[in-house]
């Protein structure tokens, strides 16, 4: 069962309440949760998350893209449309630290929920809003989704086998995942003031702004030159020989991005006369000529299998990897030894893994906390912890204000 206080991590004793669906605002609460944060989702009465239908699959009912961007939270199904369900979120915000939404612009003023309102109430809130493209300039009011955030943030037009070829976005949903951590950077920063001044403060990002900051080298290349960089592949836009190659079995990646590492490759591929060729002598002429760089290298990697070619370059100091699929990844021995997949007991889908926290802490180590909750799980034990005794408990449930499942 999901622990309401663990006392562990660096967040612990911060109180979180998540109005946030799908992905951006779960991520962000996620984060600050495997912290140490205690994170109350309050999800709508009609269905919940709408995470929760994104299948399949599933397991023994549960959604398994719900699971994964809620474990950790304790949850309650509350109807924000109504004045009673209004007054139980603000009960909660009485002893909140945090509030995440992403819902439309302007949908938490309408429910009188929104900054202006409940700072006048609660000064040492931090309310942090998610939404598509930011809470101000033209296209503020905007649904935004990962899919048109990376096209419009110029990730699209980076992504994919090169010039001439369709849009592709990257598989993962990038721009979701990138506005969560940061918001969640944004958070801290707002808590290390409020610990210093006792003062809240807004804090507002977006999905088209996540996108943008990863754009830095093509941002970087396209304000220097006026010509904005297209395409490539696995390459690098900067550094060569930076992608992947075809081994006689697979595929490996090799980062030779400076000169040292070059001379090592070349050295451990048998080719040191190409140190002499003056299309490949400094990595500014590696990129001049990567089409030819790519021709001379490929055929010597096809000559034997990836692991042949990984223990190779390991020996010779070439930073070199294998492309592994998702389940491959999640086997790794790296990836266990980092504790990124842990296991929860979830009370329907019982015994099941899930990821871990990115981030490691000497002194106040996180961790997952439990799983994520079925619908409308902690309600009744979230509202007696604020304060509702038993009979308004109940009457919150006959009206339907709180939902169970």
């Amino acid at each position: 069962m999901t622990e309401k206080s663990t006392g562990q991590g660096p967040l612990a004793g911060v109180r979180v309440v998540e109005l946030a669906h799908i992905m951006a605002g779960p991520v962000c609460g996620l984060m600050l949760g495997d912290m140490g944060a205690e994170v109350i989702k309050v999800e709508k009465i009609d269905g919940g998350d709408d995470t929760r239908r994104s299948v399949p699959p599933s397991i023994e009912g549960e959604s398994a893209a719900y699971m994964m961007m809620n474990r950790g939270k304790r949850g309650i199904a509350l109807d924000l449309k109504s004045q009673e369900g209004k007054a139980v979120l603000r009960r909660l915000l009485a002893d909140a630290d945090v509030l995440i939404e992403n819902y439309r612009g302007g949908t938490m003023e309408k429910l009188g929920l929104g900054y202006g309102t409940l700072r006048k109430d609660f000064p040492g809130l931090i309310y942090c809003a998610l939404s598509g493209f930011g809470r101000t300039g033209p296209y503020a009011d905007r649904a935004g989704f990962d899919l048109v955030a990376q096209g419009m943030s110029g990730l699209m037009s980076t992504t994919g086998e090169g010039p001439g070829r369709p849009p592709m976005k990257c598989g993962p949903p990038v721009t979701d995942i990138t506005a969560g951590i940061l918001a969640a950077m944004g958070v801290l920063a707002a808590y290390a003031h409020k610990l210093k001044t006792g003062e809240g403060q807004a804090v507002d990002t977006s999905l088209f702004e996540a996108g943008i900051t990863l754009t830095y080298w093509q941002s970087a290349i396209a304000m220097a030159t006026g010509i904005a960089p297209g395409p490539m592949g696995s390459a690098h836009p900067l550094n060569a020989p930076y992608e992947a190659f075809e081994t006689s079995d697979g595929w490996i990646t090799i980062g030779a991005a400076n000169q040292t590492n070059w001379l090592r490759l070349i050295g451990v591929l048998g080719v040191e006369e190409l140190s002499n060729d003056p299309r490949f002598a400094a990595n500014r002429d590696r990129m001049a000529h990567r089409a030819d760089l790519v021709a001379a290298l490929a055929p010597h990697f096809r000559k034997a299998d990836s692991e042949t070619w990984l223990a190779r370059l390991e020996d010779g100091g070439v930073p070199a990897g294998p492309v592994l699929d998702v389940l491959a990844m999640q086997r790794d021995p790296q990836t266990l030894a980092r504790e990124m997949v842990v296991e929860v007991d979830h009370p329907k889908a019982g015994r099941m893994q899930t990821l871990g926290l990115p981030v490691k802490f000497s002194q106040t180590p996180g961790r997952v906390h439990g799983p994520a909750p079925t619908f409308g799980q902690h309600g009744r034990a979230i509202l007696s912890e604020a304060g509702y005794d038993q009979a308004a408990i109940e009457a919150l449930v006959a009206s339907g204000i709180i939902r169970e499942a």
